[in-house]
């Protein structure tokens, strides 16, 4: 069985994804997607976005850490120190990259799809940005606009990304 990438980002509108290792807004909605998009699969995070999650482990989700630092442990996650031992944790027929930068970086080369959150906003104080998406390489198989309400300071836009095959 293949297993598919996919990365999982919310990402402003100048690349940023976080701002001292938190999110760079709340926007319930996203974590709803997230949660959907996720639950019953594997997330890979690395060491810092694992530290940045307020209760440990994502629940209903195989949890994978990937940390240069060998005395790490965690309950409930499953801990690697290169990102080619990933794979034989990957049971799954699709497998959620969600952070940080150096992860995603890694691995949009071989992703096969992308589930952005676009936040329409500009974070000037942001300092982690996800990779730029090269439009040319991506087919926007999926696109929901969500306005700016009472519970979310910000219009985002869901998009799914293929890869062009």
């Amino acid at each position: 069985m293949m297993t598919r990438i996919a990365l999982i980002a919310a990402v402003a509108e100048n690349g940023a994804i976080g701002r001292n290792q938190q999110l760079l807004c709340h926007l319930p909605n996203d974590l709803k997607h997230f949660k959907t998009l996720t639950s019953g699969h594997t997330v890979v995070m690395g060491r810092r976005t694992f530290e940045s999650l307020p209760n440990g482990a994502l629940p209903n989700r195989r949890n994978i850490v990937l940390t240069h630092n060998r005395e790490i442990a965690w309950p409930n996650v499953t801990v690697v120190h290169r990102l080619d031992e990933i794979e034989q944790f990957a049971t799954d027929e699709e497998l959620f990259i969600m952070g940080g930068a150096s992860l995603y970086n890694a691995t949009i080369g071989q992703a096969d799809t992308l589930y952005i959150t676009h936040i329409h906003h500009s974070f000037d104080d942001a300092d982690t940005f996800f990779p730029p998406i090269n439009e040319a390489e991506w087919i926007k198989t999926d696109i929901q606009a969500m306005p700016a309400d009472e519970k979310h300071p910000y219009p985002y836009t869901f998009v799914t990304y293929r890869r062009k095959r």
